[in-house]
């Protein structure tokens, strides 16, 4: 992979963030002060009105408005529904792209907010309610932010910035195709091509003013599993004139679980197999003839990850056998391991510190949740980093987890976001300047 400048590993970094004119750096705060309310007032219409992925018609509108209103150049219907904002600064210089994601969840909303989500919609076939419940509204809103604030300074970059706003993160929809995968597909990397890439996402186990982030893997591929158990149909009163998928089905998750408890160094690597979602039969007195798993693979080692791939595909298709039925098991593969480049992370750490103070910057564990963020990042260099959004004083144990109907994120963090995002293209800028000088 090219790193177009990534070898400045001796030049003192914090000089060179630091001759970022003190005027800019000021006027990126005070900007992002002034308009906090807006980047609130965004986010609450995002998440009032949600939608799923490859869905986004109504906020795929608001954002290509919105971009259009700073004078941004503006694409639509890439990958689908996703927007793509070009702003050429007043110097050539590297190209910086920050992403978003704009997809919700189907889940029904329990937060007793103003602007709670009353939407239902269609998933998968089913009726369902629809909630921001990751924090995409947040991420649309902050890069919405950032662009307002480099916007309002273009002549004084050194360097083109491209806004991405991408659907489907959190998948797209059965039998079609989404997210950063398509976007990458379809070409936004190129037509100016993309040095750089940062991303960021609203933590609610973390307090508001802390960054946190980690060096290489920083969350884990996620692939998803489907196991089809076929067995023969009986009556309930009369078990063992048949071949029961449930039971089996049971025995089977039971040893899926020993895979990572019994084969992973989880000293050296974490991994998960969980399943969460099983579908079989029609009536309480009828053995079903046959059943569906579903599931989820998370990990942070290539070779892990192959070593889960045959186990599950051995335990499945022997416990089968042994209980007299046939398995069939497909696994896909839908996010790669968020790999935040080792060189890049260590160069713009004193930006983030800048921004956020010493302090607040902080190395944290790697997480099992997935972000196709990673997509990203296997064509160019790119740092993804989280951003605390738990009120201050709170315990993480008092929190809800992202994907829950009770998912609540404290607004005040939005600011620090936009300030982040915007320091780190302009420093990175000004870092790319430096080299190109000293050349």
């Amino acid at each position: 992979m090219k790193k177009p400048f990534l070898y400045l590993v001796f030049l003192s970094f914090s000089s060179i963030i630091s001759a970022q004119t003190p005027s800019l750096k000021t006027k990126i705060n005070q900007k992002a002060e002034s308009i906090e309310s807006k980047v609130i007032a965004l986010r609450r219409d995002f998440h009032q009105n949600p939608e799923l992925g490859n869905r986004e018609f109504k906020t795929a509108e608001k954002i290509a408005s919105y971009l259009r209103s700073l004078g941004i150049e503006v694409q639509t219907g890439v990958a689908k529904t996703g927007v793509v904002g070009i702003l050429k600064g007043g110097k050539p210089g590297a190209v910086v792209a920050l992403r978003a994601d704009m997809d919700a969840l189907p889940v029904t909303e329990r937060v007793d907010i103003p602007f709670a989500s009353k939407v239902i919609g269609e998933y998968n076939g089913q009726s369902v309610g629809v909630m921001h419940a990751c924090g995409h509204d947040s991420h649309m809103a902050i890069l919405l932010g950032t662009a307002e604030v480099l916007a309002s300074m273009k002549n004084e970059l050194q360097g083109t910035v491209k806004f991405i706003f991408q659907p489907a993160e959190e998948g797209a929809p059965e039998g079609e195709e989404g997210g950063a995968a398509l976007m990458v597909k379809e070409g936004v990397l190129e037509n100016p091509k993309v040095d750089v890439i940062f991303g960021l996402h609203i933590s609610a186990q973390a307090e508001v003013g802390k960054i946190n982030y980690r060096p290489k893997g920083a969350m884990a591929a996620s692939d998803w599993f489907k196991i089809k158990i076929k067995g023969k149909q009986a009556h309930g009163a009369s078990p063992w004139q048949g071949v029961d998928p449930i039971v089996t089905a049971s025995q089977i998750v039971l040893g899926l679980q020993t895979i990572v408890s019994r084969n992973v160094d989880l000293t050296a690597s974490a991994a998960v197999v969980s399943v969460g979602k099983i579908t079989a039969g029609v009536r309480s007195n009828i053995i079903p003839e046959e059943l569906e798993m579903n599931g989820t693979i998370r990990t942070l080692d290539s070779k892990v990850q192959e070593m889960i791939h045959a186990k599950v595909n051995q335990i499945v298709t022997n416990i089968a056998e042994s209980a007299g039925a046939t398995a069939e098991v497909s696994i896909t593969k839908q996010t790669l391991i968020t790999y935040n480049d080792p060189e890049l992370t260590e160069l713009m750490l004193p930006s983030l510190r800048a921004t956020a103070g010493e302090t607040n910057v902080i190395l944290a564990p790697a997480r099992t949740g997935a972000e196709d963020f990673s997509f990203y990042q296997a064509k160019v260099p790119g740092l993804f980093i989280f951003l605390g959004g738990m009120p201050i004083g709170k315990e993480v144990s008092e929190t809800a987890s992202h994907h829950t109907p009770d998912f609540y994120i404290d607004e005040s963090s939005f600011v620090l976001g936009v300030k982040a995002m915007s320091n780190l293209t302009v420093d990175y800028m000004n870092l790319n300047a430096a080299k190109i000088g000293a050349e």
